[in-house]
């Protein structure tokens, strides 16, 4: 195998891999690929020396190793989704003159990444490093519409997981899923006073290579601006910036690349 090719099935294994719960047999993941096993045992070698996989003998398995757990841990430190998502954020607060914020869903929780705050807008809550309960923001509900409904059953098992603020938003899981329902349909979600009094938010979920959404951006805005025009013109600001931190989330197979020296 040359070097790019043999790099490329290095990945695709790696990739298979963290697509299953449980470890998997040489032979599966070589009829999966669509590859010799004589690449995909030669392959794994090279991976298990470098400990990006875990051979386990007595069942015939193959399964992630040590490395590449490290690996995910050192993207985390970086904070990439911040990173690539502000200059965002930034060029959207100046376009539309309102707060906007960067969230991600951790279980029931969204964590705000980022915030920027336009002249003579009120303050928010959603500092960064603040959690919230994600049905009751808008970054939540737009990235909750993403996951499976199984998935959004599990995180809200009863009517004790619905938090509220100001008596205001989903109480129970029916109620949820007619939001989530709207907001697919919308492609965009909105809250208004279940956060803050008089404030309301609108948000547009971040879509990465694999079809899931890590992140989300919102807008806020006083409740009394919430004109249908106003509103349809924050949504597709914000559609564009999330459309911008897509792009650099899943660059085309064709995009120059920085030169190695």
């Amino acid at each position: 195998m040359s070097n790019a090719p043999a790099a490329g099935h290095a990945l695709d294994v790696l990739e298979h891999l963290s697509r299953h719960a449980e470890p998997v047999p040489a032979a599966s993941i070589a009829r999966d690929l669509t590859l010799p096993r004589s690449t995909v045992y030669h392959l794994l070698s090279l991976l298990q020396d470098r400990g990006y996989v875990t051979h386990y003998v007595e069942e015939r398995r193959f399964g992630l190793g040590q490395a590449a757990y490290e690996l995910g841990s050192a993207y985390q430190r970086q904070a990439p989704l911040a990173r690539l998502a502000r200059g965002a954020i930034r060029r959207l607060v100046d376009q539309c003159g309102r707060n906007a914020h960067f969230a991600t869903l951790d279980g029931r929780d969204v964590i705000y990444l980022l915030e920027e705050r336009a002249s003579g807008q009120p303050m928010l809550v959603t500092d960064v490093g603040v959690r919230l309960p994600g049905h009751l923001t808008a970054s939540g509900l737009a990235m909750l519409a993403g996951l499976p409904a199984s998935q959004v059953r599990a995180l809200y098992p009863d009517c004790d997981s619905f938090t509220q603020r100001h008596e205001r938003g989903p109480k129970s899981l029916s109620e949820l899923r007619g939001i989530l329902t709207r907001t697919r349909t919308d492609g965009y979600a909105r809250e208004d006073g279940t956060v803050t009094p008089d404030l309301s938010s609108i948000a547009v979920a971040i879509t990465d290579r694999t079809g899931h959404s890590p992140a989300a951006i919102a807008v806020t805005f006083r409740s009394r601006e919430a004109t249908d025009e106003h509103v349809t013109g924050l949504v597709t600001l914000t559609r564009a910036a999330t459309a911008d931190v897509a792009r650099r989330l899943r660059p085309s197979a064709g995009a120059a690349k920085t030169p190695v020296r």
